[in-house]
């Protein structure tokens, strides 16, 4: 396992590197442990998780990432590199599933995290990057905010 960037934080040190499938009973935790994914996550069961994941590993427009200190899991986020017509043929970068464990909030990781994507953005080429955020997460909207995030559009979703 290769880092990806080790992001130096305050006295700490975490290791950003990409997730394997040892990582996901860490990863669903993390997506378990807040309020709306506390009603449809869930670690008793790890095989539907297992058999996303082998997908998204498979896929090189995918990017699951995990932070670790000390050998544990804190933090998650997952890009997807997106090729399209639109805005001359450009590339878009999607963050999505971003957790940070609760212990490892407001000391600097999430925007850390956020400036590997975003420079890996770059580096890939995209010429936007862009997330979705449920409108009860007000913390996060205002996080997205001071990292230079715009709320342009409004977001529909329709459940199959």
């Amino acid at each position: 396992m290769s880092a990806l960037a080790t992001l130096s934080i305050g006295n700490g040190t975490y290791v950003l590197r990409r997730a394997t499938g040892a990582d996901i009973a860490s990863i669903v935790e993390l997506l378990a442990a807040d309020q709306l994914g506390a009603t449809r996550e869930s670690a008793a069961d790890l095989q539907p998780y297992l058999r996303a994941f082998a997908e998204i590993d498979a896929d090189p427009a995918q990017l699951l990432v995990v932070a670790e200190t000390s050998g544990d899991v804190v933090a998650t986020m997952q890009l997807t590199f997106i090729p399209g017509l639109a805005r001359r043929g450009a590339l878009r970068a999607q963050i999505e599933a971003v957790r940070v464990h609760e212990q490892h909030r407001r000391h600097g990781l999430g925007r850390e995290m956020f400036d590997w994507a975003i420079a890996e953005a770059r580096r890939r080429g995209c010429a936007l990057v862009q997330l979705t955020s449920d409108k009860q997460r007000d913390d996060a909207h205002r996080f997205y905010a001071r990292l230079g995030f715009a709320a342009s559009h409004e977001g529909f979703k329709l459940r199959l």
